[in-house]
Protein backbone atom coordinates (compact mmCIF):
# COMPACT_ATOMS: atom_id res chain seq x y z
CA UNK A 1 0.00 0.00 0.00
CA UNK A 2 2.85 2.58 1.12
CA UNK A 3 4.54 1.38 -2.32
CA UNK A 4 1.42 2.80 -4.45
CA UNK A 5 0.78 5.41 -2.34
CA UNK A 6 4.51 6.63 -3.10
CA UNK A 7 4.31 6.20 -6.96
CA UNK A 8 1.05 7.91 -7.13
CA UNK A 9 2.39 10.78 -5.11
CA UNK A 10 5.35 11.01 -7.29
CA UNK A 11 3.33 10.75 -10.41
CA UNK A 12 1.35 13.70 -9.00
CA UNK A 13 4.16 16.12 -8.55
CA UNK A 14 5.27 15.65 -12.17
CA UNK A 15 2.29 16.88 -13.67
CA UNK A 16 3.56 20.55 -12.48
CA UNK A 17 7.06 20.33 -14.03
CA UNK A 18 5.30 18.92 -17.72
CA UNK A 19 3.04 22.32 -18.05
CA UNK A 20 6.16 24.73 -16.38
CA UNK A 21 8.34 22.78 -19.01
CA UNK A 22 5.30 23.17 -21.90
CA UNK A 23 4.61 26.39 -20.88
CA UNK A 24 8.56 27.83 -21.22
CA UNK A 25 9.48 26.23 -24.52
CA UNK A 26 6.18 27.21 -26.04
CA UNK A 27 6.36 30.80 -25.39
CA UNK A 28 10.70 30.76 -26.05
CA UNK A 29 9.50 28.83 -29.88
CA UNK A 30 6.74 31.36 -30.47
CA UNK A 31 8.23 34.56 -29.12
CA UNK A 32 10.87 34.07 -32.37
CA UNK A 33 10.42 36.07 -35.11
CA UNK A 34 9.90 33.08 -37.76
CA UNK A 35 7.01 31.72 -39.09
CA UNK A 36 5.84 28.51 -37.96
CA UNK A 37 4.23 27.47 -40.95
CA UNK A 38 7.20 29.01 -43.12
CA UNK A 39 8.73 25.29 -44.34
CA UNK A 40 4.92 23.50 -45.08
CA UNK A 41 4.13 26.56 -47.26
CA UNK A 42 7.11 26.41 -49.09
CA UNK A 43 6.47 22.51 -49.81
CA UNK A 44 4.76 21.95 -53.03
CA UNK A 45 3.07 18.75 -51.66
CA UNK A 46 1.67 20.27 -48.91
CA UNK A 47 -2.32 21.82 -49.67
CA UNK A 48 -3.69 24.39 -48.96
CA UNK A 49 -6.21 22.87 -46.85
CA UNK A 50 -4.14 21.64 -44.66
CA UNK A 51 -1.94 24.96 -44.29
CA UNK A 52 -5.62 25.95 -43.44
CA UNK A 53 -5.98 23.13 -40.89
CA UNK A 54 -2.70 24.06 -39.57
CA UNK A 55 -3.42 27.78 -39.17
CA UNK A 56 -6.85 26.51 -37.36
CA UNK A 57 -5.48 24.13 -35.03
CA UNK A 58 -2.73 26.16 -34.01
CA UNK A 59 -5.00 29.41 -33.68
CA UNK A 60 -1.74 31.53 -35.42
CA UNK A 61 -4.34 34.88 -36.00
CA UNK A 62 -4.96 34.54 -32.50
CA UNK A 63 -2.92 35.96 -29.12
CA UNK A 64 -0.10 33.60 -28.15
CA UNK A 65 -1.90 32.37 -25.08
CA UNK A 66 -4.54 31.26 -26.89
CA UNK A 67 -2.02 29.45 -29.15
CA UNK A 68 -0.84 27.96 -26.27
CA UNK A 69 -3.67 26.25 -24.46
CA UNK A 70 -4.84 25.14 -28.41
CA UNK A 71 -1.71 23.57 -28.29
CA UNK A 72 -1.82 21.98 -25.09
CA UNK A 73 -5.98 20.24 -26.03
CA UNK A 74 -3.91 19.09 -29.01
CA UNK A 75 -1.70 17.60 -27.25
CA UNK A 76 -3.53 15.98 -24.88
CA UNK A 77 -6.03 15.03 -27.32
CA UNK A 78 -2.96 13.21 -29.32
CA UNK A 79 -2.87 15.50 -31.80
CA UNK A 80 0.51 16.72 -32.97
CA UNK A 81 0.00 17.88 -35.97
CA UNK A 82 2.71 17.98 -38.80
CA UNK A 83 5.94 18.26 -40.03
CA UNK A 84 7.31 20.91 -42.10
CA UNK A 85 7.95 17.99 -44.54
CA UNK A 86 4.06 17.11 -44.79
CA UNK A 87 4.55 13.91 -42.65
CA UNK A 88 2.62 13.21 -38.85
CA UNK A 89 4.78 14.03 -35.93
CA UNK A 90 3.17 11.39 -33.85
CA UNK A 91 4.61 8.64 -36.99
CA UNK A 92 8.14 10.30 -36.55
CA UNK A 93 8.23 10.44 -32.78
CA UNK A 94 7.12 6.40 -33.08
CA UNK A 95 9.90 6.06 -35.40
CA UNK A 96 12.75 7.41 -33.56
CA UNK A 97 11.68 7.51 -29.18
CA UNK A 98 12.60 3.58 -29.59
CA UNK A 99 16.02 4.26 -31.26
CA UNK A 100 16.78 6.23 -28.19
CA UNK A 101 15.78 4.08 -25.72
CA UNK A 102 17.71 1.39 -27.22
CA UNK A 103 20.49 3.19 -27.52
CA UNK A 104 20.40 4.82 -23.82
CA UNK A 105 19.08 1.23 -22.14
CA UNK A 106 22.59 -0.32 -23.57
CA UNK A 107 24.84 2.09 -22.17
CA UNK A 108 22.96 2.71 -19.08
CA UNK A 109 23.76 -1.22 -18.54
CA UNK A 110 26.91 -1.10 -19.67
CA UNK A 111 28.14 1.28 -17.89
CA UNK A 112 26.53 -0.13 -14.35
CA UNK A 113 27.97 -3.61 -14.97
CA UNK A 114 31.69 -1.99 -15.68
CA UNK A 115 31.36 1.29 -13.61
CA UNK A 116 30.24 -0.40 -10.20
CA UNK A 117 32.70 -2.89 -9.92
CA UNK A 118 35.24 -0.81 -11.10
CA UNK A 119 34.72 1.89 -8.32
CA UNK A 120 34.33 -0.58 -5.83
CA UNK A 121 37.74 -1.88 -6.51
CA UNK A 122 39.11 1.21 -6.99
CA UNK A 123 37.93 2.13 -3.17
CA UNK A 124 39.43 -1.20 -2.19
CA UNK A 125 42.91 -0.44 -3.42
CA UNK A 126 43.08 3.20 -3.01
CA UNK A 127 46.29 4.80 -3.54
CA UNK A 128 47.94 1.34 -5.23
CA UNK A 129 48.63 1.81 -8.92
CA UNK A 130 45.56 0.41 -9.90
CA UNK A 131 43.76 2.95 -8.46
CA UNK A 132 45.82 5.52 -10.02
CA UNK A 133 45.74 4.32 -13.25
CA UNK A 134 41.90 4.71 -13.40
CA UNK A 135 41.72 8.08 -11.39
CA UNK A 136 43.95 9.44 -14.67
CA UNK A 137 41.97 6.98 -17.47
CA UNK A 138 38.36 8.30 -15.94
CA UNK A 139 39.80 12.00 -15.85
CA UNK A 140 40.95 11.90 -19.75
CA UNK A 141 37.22 10.22 -19.96
CA UNK A 142 35.32 12.87 -18.60
CA UNK A 143 37.86 15.67 -20.12
CA UNK A 144 36.56 14.66 -23.23
CA UNK A 145 34.00 16.52 -25.03
CA UNK A 146 31.48 13.72 -26.41
CA UNK A 147 30.89 15.57 -29.98
CA UNK A 148 34.95 15.91 -30.15
CA UNK A 149 34.94 12.05 -29.42
CA UNK A 150 32.07 11.14 -31.85
CA UNK A 151 33.93 13.22 -34.18
CA UNK A 152 37.72 10.99 -33.54
CA UNK A 153 35.72 7.70 -33.85
CA UNK A 154 33.38 8.99 -37.11
CA UNK A 155 37.40 9.70 -38.78
CA UNK A 156 38.29 6.21 -37.89
CA UNK A 157 35.38 4.59 -38.64
CA UNK A 158 35.89 6.45 -42.32
CA UNK A 159 39.51 5.59 -42.38
CA UNK A 160 39.40 1.90 -41.95
CA UNK A 161 35.80 0.62 -43.24
CA UNK A 162 35.54 -1.27 -40.13
CA UNK A 163 32.01 0.21 -38.83
CA UNK A 164 28.86 1.74 -40.37
CA UNK A 165 29.44 5.37 -40.54
CA UNK A 166 25.80 6.40 -40.42
CA UNK A 167 22.01 4.79 -39.73
CA UNK A 168 20.97 2.05 -37.45
CA UNK A 169 20.45 -0.68 -40.06
CA UNK A 170 22.16 -1.34 -43.46
CA UNK A 171 20.02 -0.40 -47.15
CA UNK A 172 19.56 -4.48 -47.15
CA UNK A 173 18.66 -5.09 -43.46
CA UNK A 174 15.33 -6.34 -44.43
CA UNK A 175 17.03 -9.27 -46.38
CA UNK A 176 18.94 -10.44 -44.12
CA UNK A 177 18.46 -13.32 -41.62
CA UNK A 178 17.73 -12.82 -38.06
CA UNK A 179 20.85 -13.32 -37.28
CA UNK A 180 22.44 -10.76 -39.75
CA UNK A 181 20.11 -8.45 -38.66
CA UNK A 182 21.38 -8.85 -35.06
CA UNK A 183 24.54 -8.54 -35.86
CA UNK A 184 23.94 -5.58 -38.40
CA UNK A 185 21.84 -3.69 -35.77
CA UNK A 186 24.76 -4.65 -33.07
CA UNK A 187 27.42 -3.04 -35.96
CA UNK A 188 25.63 0.24 -36.12
CA UNK A 189 25.14 0.83 -32.25
CA UNK A 190 28.86 0.04 -31.46
CA UNK A 191 30.67 3.90 -32.63
CA UNK A 192 27.47 5.93 -30.25
CA UNK A 193 27.26 3.41 -27.82
CA UNK A 194 31.36 3.32 -27.15
CA UNK A 195 30.97 7.52 -27.25
CA UNK A 196 28.29 8.21 -24.57
CA UNK A 197 29.56 4.31 -22.46
CA UNK A 198 32.71 6.40 -22.21
CA UNK A 199 31.72 9.55 -20.97
CA UNK A 200 28.96 8.03 -18.95
CA UNK A 201 31.40 5.82 -17.46
CA UNK A 202 34.36 7.71 -16.20
CA UNK A 203 31.68 9.53 -13.93
CA UNK A 204 29.99 6.67 -12.48
CA UNK A 205 33.20 4.89 -11.69
CA UNK A 206 34.23 7.84 -9.62
CA UNK A 207 31.33 8.10 -8.00
CA UNK A 208 30.97 4.95 -7.04
CA UNK A 209 34.66 4.71 -5.56
CA UNK A 210 33.80 7.90 -3.11
CA UNK A 211 30.66 6.55 -2.19
CA UNK A 212 32.71 3.09 -1.12
CA UNK A 213 35.20 5.26 0.62
CA UNK A 214 32.90 7.10 3.04
CA UNK A 215 31.47 3.73 3.88
CA UNK A 216 34.42 1.89 4.43
CA UNK A 217 35.17 4.53 6.58
CA UNK A 218 32.78 4.68 9.00
CA UNK A 219 31.92 2.98 12.48
CA UNK A 220 29.75 0.16 11.56
CA UNK A 221 32.30 -1.39 8.83
CA UNK A 222 35.46 -0.72 11.19
CA UNK A 223 33.05 -2.75 14.24
CA UNK A 224 32.29 -5.21 11.40
CA UNK A 225 35.75 -5.82 11.10
CA UNK A 226 36.52 -6.09 14.21
CA UNK A 227 34.59 -8.49 14.97
CA UNK A 228 36.27 -10.92 12.66
CA UNK A 229 34.31 -10.42 9.67
CA UNK A 230 35.92 -11.68 5.96
CA UNK A 231 36.62 -9.09 3.91
CA UNK A 232 34.41 -10.39 1.39
CA UNK A 233 31.46 -9.85 4.01
CA UNK A 234 32.54 -6.52 4.82
CA UNK A 235 32.62 -5.08 1.22
CA UNK A 236 29.73 -7.08 -0.54
CA UNK A 237 27.34 -7.42 2.81
CA UNK A 238 27.62 -4.70 4.78
CA UNK A 239 29.13 -1.88 2.50
CA UNK A 240 27.87 -2.09 -0.90
CA UNK A 241 24.62 -1.63 0.79
CA UNK A 242 24.81 1.68 1.64
CA UNK A 243 27.49 2.88 -1.33
CA UNK A 244 25.18 1.73 -4.20
CA UNK A 245 21.98 3.65 -2.84
CA UNK A 246 22.95 7.07 -3.48
CA UNK A 247 23.87 5.87 -7.21
CA UNK A 248 20.63 4.69 -7.71
CA UNK A 249 19.36 8.17 -7.42
CA UNK A 250 22.02 9.05 -9.73
CA UNK A 251 20.25 7.12 -12.25
CA UNK A 252 17.90 9.36 -13.36
CA UNK A 253 20.26 12.17 -13.73
CA UNK A 254 22.55 9.98 -15.74
CA UNK A 255 19.28 9.02 -18.22
CA UNK A 256 18.81 12.59 -18.63
CA UNK A 257 22.67 13.56 -18.88
CA UNK A 258 22.65 10.52 -21.87
CA UNK A 259 19.46 12.18 -23.95
CA UNK A 260 21.32 15.35 -23.84
CA UNK A 261 24.87 13.84 -24.62
CA UNK A 262 22.84 11.57 -27.35
CA UNK A 263 21.98 14.57 -29.82
CA UNK A 264 25.00 15.50 -30.56
CA UNK A 265 26.52 12.07 -30.87
CA UNK A 266 23.09 11.25 -33.26
CA UNK A 267 23.93 13.41 -35.03
CA UNK A 268 27.54 12.94 -36.04
CA UNK A 269 26.67 9.58 -36.41
CA UNK A 270 23.01 9.92 -38.25
CA UNK A 271 21.61 7.87 -35.69
CA UNK A 272 17.98 8.13 -35.89
CA UNK A 273 17.71 9.02 -32.59
CA UNK A 274 15.08 11.54 -30.99
CA UNK A 275 18.02 13.84 -30.48
CA UNK A 276 18.87 14.26 -33.79
CA UNK A 277 14.91 14.84 -34.53
CA UNK A 278 14.96 17.72 -32.25
CA UNK A 279 18.17 19.41 -33.65
CA UNK A 280 17.28 18.92 -37.04
CA UNK A 281 13.40 19.94 -36.12
CA UNK A 282 15.12 23.51 -34.27
CA UNK A 283 17.19 24.34 -37.66
CA UNK A 284 14.20 24.04 -39.65
CA UNK A 285 12.15 25.83 -37.08
CA UNK A 286 9.64 23.29 -37.22
CA UNK A 287 7.72 24.34 -34.10
CA UNK A 288 4.90 20.94 -33.81
CA UNK A 289 8.33 18.51 -34.38
CA UNK A 290 10.04 20.88 -32.05
CA UNK A 291 7.42 20.77 -29.35
CA UNK A 292 6.46 17.33 -29.44
CA UNK A 293 9.93 16.03 -29.12
CA UNK A 294 10.40 18.56 -26.43
CA UNK A 295 7.62 16.96 -24.69
CA UNK A 296 8.61 13.72 -25.26
CA UNK A 297 12.10 13.97 -23.80
CA UNK A 298 10.93 15.47 -20.79
CA UNK A 299 8.52 12.83 -20.26
CA UNK A 300 11.10 9.90 -20.87
CA UNK A 301 13.85 12.15 -18.16
CA UNK A 302 10.72 11.92 -16.12
CA UNK A 303 10.24 8.20 -16.44
CA UNK A 304 13.83 7.53 -15.74
CA UNK A 305 13.83 9.57 -12.52
CA UNK A 306 10.31 7.80 -11.69
CA UNK A 307 12.53 4.05 -12.23
CA UNK A 308 15.36 5.48 -9.70
CA UNK A 309 12.62 6.50 -7.20
CA UNK A 310 10.69 3.04 -7.31
CA UNK A 311 14.45 1.33 -6.86
CA UNK A 312 15.54 3.24 -4.38
CA UNK A 313 12.19 2.59 -2.58
CA UNK A 314 12.64 -1.61 -2.95
CA UNK A 315 16.58 -1.15 -1.91
CA UNK A 316 16.04 1.35 1.19
CA UNK A 317 14.05 0.92 3.88
CA UNK A 318 14.38 4.19 5.03
CA UNK A 319 12.87 5.43 1.51
CA UNK A 320 9.50 3.10 2.09
CA UNK A 321 9.03 4.15 6.18
CA UNK A 322 9.71 0.78 6.93
CA UNK A 323 12.82 -0.80 9.19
Amino acid sequence: MEFFKYISKRILQVIPLLIIVSIISFFIIRLAPIDPLAELRLNPSISQETLDKEIKRLNLDKPIYIQYISWAKSFLKGDLGYTSAGEKVSTKLKERIPNTLLLTSIVIFMTWIVGIPLGILAAVKKETVFDRALTVISSVGMAIPSFFFAILLLIFAVKTGWFPVGGLTSYNFNELSWGGKFFDLAKHLVLPTVVLFTISLSGLQRQMRANMLEVLDSDYVKFARAKGLSEFKVIFKHALRNAINPMITLLGFEFAGLLSGAALTEYVFQYPGLGRLILEAVMKSDINLVMASLMMGTIMLILGNLLADILLMLTDPRVRGTK
